[in-house]
């Protein structure tokens, strides 16, 4: 028999998860299986899913095929009427010891072939702590799960559920561990970030958590916080980025769109000036802040005009990082019965963004010629400075280390030191 394989796609909380799998999958004896860890963001996301699940049953003829993740949660008679699959699991399930422990060779032809609850029923975040999950200079850790808002092209409420959160000291220990382990940095994940503590005993906010950490483990030299939902920063969070300088000067922000009318057909919370106020205060906040955004290029009833307010928004909020999503419809969302905007102006405004993606990235390394930096080697010839930007080196350097180094040049995408 062999050790279970695993295919993770989708998001950095999806991979931890796949992590927790492995474990779980160990201490139940799982063996001569393939675990298909799946996303559900898009259409086109489902149908790599099924190629993906294709193609490892042609490699994999004798292994059970094990199908969970937000795709398998949201349908999960897609993935039980393909013949290549097993098993079909939902990500409650997937995180609970017994359902492994089902499926050990001697036991898993006795369990159901789809195993897929209610995810909306679920109050509570899995008990699985990762210690170490990521390179080894950089964990992860979720202290989140779940989103509460229903944004419109979105499924992925209805893959993860309502909103969750780990508490505090659960956190605090967790990053403790690590820490003792050598990481240099911790970055915080989860689905809907800024909702974290909304469900947890006196609503305590991100920027408490954020504050309570650095705190209470004065050991660790970097924080860095993953995505986060700006009209949701509280007071506090903007205290620890003004005043904390172990909290790391990069946020990656989930705006989708720059114009108002767009924003509102998306469900959005915030609007335009509310997204450049926030980096103008970030900024005034941490001077050598920098930011990456979500946007989305042709969401449904999109003019030129309004794809114009997005773009010129990549320079009003000085934007950096792009994440750049062409509008893909998501069958069951209520974007997906708007009237769509052609796919073949929906490609050439996501070229357009991310060409001035590309601009921005160029300003950015062109600005920190000759800058001295603090970086994290992720391997011996590559690091990330605070602001994650990634610096390349030209001889070995210590893995894992923080070492400070000048910027002496730069490529396309990275500086070199």
């Amino acid at each position: 028999m062999t050790a279970p394989v695993f295919t993770t796609l989708g998001c950095r909380l999806n991979a931890y998860e796949t992590e927790a799998m492995k474990d779980l999958c160990a201490q139940a004896g799982v063996e001569n299986a393939v675990v298909v860890n799946t996303c559900a963001v898009t259409a086109e996301a489902v149908r790599k899913a099924r190629q993906e699940i294709r193609r490892l049953r042609r490699a994999h003829p004798d292994a059970a095929i094990i199908v969970t993740g937000c795709a398998a949660q949201t349908e999960p008679e897609t993935f039980a009427q393909m013949p290549e699959v097993t098993r079909v699991i939902g990500n409650t399930e997937k995180m609970q010891p017994a359902t492994w422990a089902a499926m050990a060779p001697d036991l898993i032809g006795q369990t159901e072939r789809v195993q897929v609850d209610d995810i909306m029923s679920v109050t509570e975040t899995a008990g699985h702590l990762i210690d170490g999950f990521g390179t080894r200079s950089r964990a992860y850790v979720q202290v989140q799960n779940g989103c509460d808002h229903r944004c419109t092209f979105c499924i992925i409420p209805f893959g993860r559920g309502n909103s969750r959160s780990v508490p505090a000291g659960v956190v605090v220990d967790q990053i403790k561990r690590l820490v003792d382990r050598g990481y240099n940095e911790v970055v915080l994940t989860g689905v809907d970030l800024t909702s974290w503590g909304a469900d947890l005993p006196a609503t305590p906010r991100l920027g408490d958590l954020v504050r309570r950490i650095l705190r209470l483990v004065p050991d660790l030299p970097r924080l860095r916080i993953s995505s986060i939902d700006s009209i949701e920063a509280d007071p506090a969070l903007m205290e620890a980025i003004a005043t904390e300088p172990r909290l790391m000067p990069h946020l990656h922000l989930s705006l989708q769109a720059g114009d108002d009318m767009i924003l509102k057909r998306m469900k959005r919370r915030h609007l335009r000036d509310d997204a450049i106020a926030f980096c103008e205060e970030a900024r005034r906040l941490r001077p050598d802040m920098v930011f990456g955004a979500d946007i989305i290029a042709g969401f449904p009833t999109e003019t030129d005009a309004m794809f114009e307010n997005s773009a010129r928004l990549v320079a009003e909020c000085g934007l950096t990082w792009l994440h750049v999503f062409p509008y893909s419809a998501r069958q069951g969302t209520p974007a997906a019965r708007m009237p769509a905007v052609d796919g073949g102006t929906i490609r050439d405004r996501a070229a357009r963004l991310r060409a001035l993606g590309a601009a921005q990235v160029a300003q950015h390394l062109t600005a920190q010629q000759g800058q001295t930096h603090r970086i994290l080697l992720e391997n011996p010839r590559m690091g990330r400075t605070e602001q994650f930007t990634e610096v390349a080196f030209g001889t070995d350097q210590h893995e894992g280390q923080i070492v400070t180094a000048t910027i002496t040049g730069q490529t396309e995408t990275q500086l070199c030191a």
